[in-house]
């Protein structure tokens, strides 16, 4: 591993940095202690900072030594989930029912760590912005953002995200070039039909009949109404009906999301997803309504910076440590917004963590700080002052 020297100096105050923010966590949209830490910091590294874009997201622009030369976009995100944690850490949230369990308080001081060597060095041409985004988990963060002029005011010319990758250990590195993680939309099913006694349903029209039917039916949308070489998910995820043993209820709530790596194939999920809907809804005699909410894009990375990620990944981790993912990943990233926008590549760091993300007693791994932070610092480095000249 050859992570950089000056970063490895940093690591025992970066851990400081990542612990702090682990016990401290704030979710979407909330994130007003996350970012005015992130702020301080970038401000004592004597980078350029601005904030409030985006809700609680905020830029740290700096520019290199060398000259004119391309705007390069690193970013990270700074939210944590609606989880409790599980993990019994000396450092563990402080606040109930929030918890870092996505690691997004490493991915957080992997950028600061990056931030702060940069500003150290500034061995590179053009410029660098430093993007902290907010309420990355299903919130829309990326989007406000974008809606606050993000690359309007910041026009970068590359963009480069990443990930903390369980599955791949400790100094494992990966990219996919294209598709690399599932566009997502999110549902809701409201099922209205007319309450009464339990032992009397022939006096009702019970909505948890046909909603039974319904989850069922639903799948099939994927084994039967999706070619089989293409990849799609429809999960249920949560009902809600009733509040007594012997009431039949007169509405039901049920939602969950779709997963999808086209367009055609999402338009003919939701398709489907509704023709079944209406014909629930017929034959049990009773009222349903569908909705749905975009909420990420797939995710789709340009070949060009998959090769600019692997050559700096490789001067960190050796060829050894390029691992060959083939396949997408059906979890989903706002990041894609951004890249809808600005060609760029996401791209997966392993860790030691022996439980996924989202699981209550997830841990991030601090000896990913030091790989991701070289990492981006290298992504930096390698460009020549070419592209857009500042």
């Amino acid at each position: 591993m050859q992570t950089l020297p000056l970063i490895e100096e940093f690591v025992p105050s970066l851990i400081a940095i990542r612990r702090d923010l682990h016990e401290h966590p704030e979710t979407g949209f909330e994130e007003d202690r996350t970012s005015d830490l992130v702020a301080s910091l970038l401000i004592s590294w004597d980078i350029e900072v601005h904030r409030n874009i985006g809700g609680t997201g905020l830029v740290g622009v700096l520019k290199g030594k060398k000259g004119a030369g391309p705007m390069i976009g690193l970013r990270a995100d700074m939210d944590a989930l609606p989880i409790q944690e599980e993990t019994s850490l000396p450092y563990s949230s402080k606040y109930d029912g929030k918890f870092h369990g996505c690691g997004h308080d490493g991915h957080t001081t992997v950028l600061l760590g990056a931030a702060r060597y940069l500003a150290a060095t500034r061995d590179f041409y053009g410029t660098v912005i430093f993007i902290f985004q907010p309420a990355e988990e299903g919130l829309g963060g990326a989007k406000a953002m974008l809606r606050d002029g993000l690359f309007e005011r910041f026009p970068c010319d590359r963009i480069y995200g990443f990930h903390n990758w369980p599955e791949l250990e400790l100094g494992q590195v990966a990219v996919i070039p294209g598709a690399c993680m599932a566009g997502a939309d999110f549902f809701d099913i409201e099922v209205k039909g007319r309450g009464g006694h339990g032992g009397m349903p022939q006096q009702s029209t019970d909505p948890i009949v046909a909603a039974a039917h319904l989850v069922s039916a639903l799948q099939s949308v994927v084994s039967r109404a999706v070619d089989p070489v293409d990849a799609a998910v429809i999960s249920i995820t949560r009902i809600s009906s009733g509040h007594a043993y012997n009431v039949i209820p007169s509405a039901l709530h049920m939602a969950g999301s779709v997963r999808f790596f086209s367009d055609a194939v999402r338009d003919s999920v939701v398709s489907n997803m509704r023709r079944i809907v209406e014909g629930c809804a017929a034959t049990f005699n009773i009222g349903a309504d569908l909705e749905f909410q975009k909420i990420f894009s797939v995710t789709m990375n340009d070949p060009d910076a998959c090769r600019e990620v692997l050559e700096a990944a490789s001067r960190v981790v050796g060829d050894s440590g390029i691992a060959k993912l083939t396949r997408p990943t059906t979890s989903s990233e706002d990041f894609s917004e951004m890249l809808s926008v600005i060609p760029g590549a996401y791209f997966f760091i392993g860790h030691g963590g022996k439980k996924p993300l989202h699981h209550p007693e997830y841990l991030f791994d601090d000896g990913a700080i030091a790989v991701g932070a070289s990492i981006l610092s290298r992504l930096v480095e390698g460009f020549p002052g070419r592209h857009r000249k500042n």
